[in-house]
């Protein structure tokens, strides 16, 4: 009940903060605090605050201005509160942060990580724009046009990975971030889906290290939903030739149902009603739904 009340208590700090409209300086709470306000969170270096950091942003009528300083500029901060939980992180933080991604990251990852630029980050510390390398100035409509999801969708298993990091909890809300993609704009799907690798790959550390009994069965799940990122980009025959390759005589039962989502699926897109029907009845309802939405993807 005391830990309760403290949260309570700091959320309410926060939310009184961010009606102040000045960013942030404390990545914890600002990631809290995104959670509670199903928000991304708008990060910088400090190092980047201290010299002017010039921005575009389209004007109520529609015309794009030019924002000098983005930290100094009283107009546009309401508009990022609107729509992030900005915060600017201490360069001394760095070295912990960057042992956190070490060797788990791609090399684009981390260049985004370790440059100047505006960086777009989930309440776990993930980086969703980690592909927006323009050398052009930052637009910050387009940013929120782009960038500014509302988490509400996945945000129990956002709330579920930060309190206790599991195989579990990481598998669940990866998933849940390859659903959501089926819904996002097609400019940063490829980023949703990378974000859900980044959870998925968690998983299978986790899964290493945990004692459970059936991690030969929770590691094919994983590297089946892995699959699934093929039928998001709309690359349903990958999806089968990677199926193929998979002895149908190793596959767990409690596995089954997602082989038979990936190759119904897969069949479908590529307008095979025939192999796609052999494998409908072992769908569930709620996967035949997902599948339509893929097959209207690559439609």
């Amino acid at each position: 009940m005391k830990k309760l009340l403290i949260n309570f208590a700091l959320i309410v700090f926060v939310i009184n903060l961010s009606h102040s409209q000045e960013w942030m300086t404390n990545l914890g709470i600002a990631q809290k605090l995104a959670l509670v306000k199903n928000k991304m969170v708008l990060m910088v270096w400090e190092e980047t605050t201290k010299y002017p950091y010039s921005v575009l942003v389209k004007d109520d009528k529609g015309r794009t201005l030019l924002i000098e300083n983005l930290f100094e500029d009283e107009t546009v901060s309401p508009l990022i509160w609107n729509n992030f939980v900005p915060v600017i992180v201490s360069e001394d933080q760095y070295a912990d942060l960057f042992l956190e991604i070490k060797d788990k990251r791609r090399q684009s990852y981390i260049d985004k990580f370790n440059d100047d630029s505006i960086k777009i980050m989930d309440v776990n510390g993930n980086i969703l724009n980690a592909s927006d390398f323009s050398l052009d100035l930052p637009n910050i409509t387009k940013l929120i046009e782009t960038y500014a999801l509302n988490t509400e969708f996945f945000t129990p298993e956002l709330t579920g990975f930060h309190n206790e990091p599991t195989f579990y909890s990481a598998y669940y809300l990866a998933s849940k971030y390859f659903d959501y993609a089926l819904y996002a704009r097609k400019e940063i799907r490829a980023d949703v889906v990378q974000l859900a690798n980044i959870y998925l790959t968690e998983a299978k550390i986790l899964l290493e290290d945990s004692p459970s009994k059936d991690k030969e069965t929770l590691m094919q799940r994983a590297d089946l939903l892995k699959i699934q990122e093929n039928l998001i980009l709309e690359r349903p025959k990958k999806v089968i030739r990677l199926l193929k390759k998979i002895d149908a005589t190793n596959i767990d039962n409690n596995n089954k149902g997602l082989v038979a989502f990936l190759y119904f699926t897969a069949y479908s897109c590529k307008g095979d009603e025939k192999k796609a029907e052999a494998w409908k009845s072992k769908i569930s309802s709620v996967n035949l739904k997902k599948a339509q939405l893929i097959i209207n993807l690559n439609s």
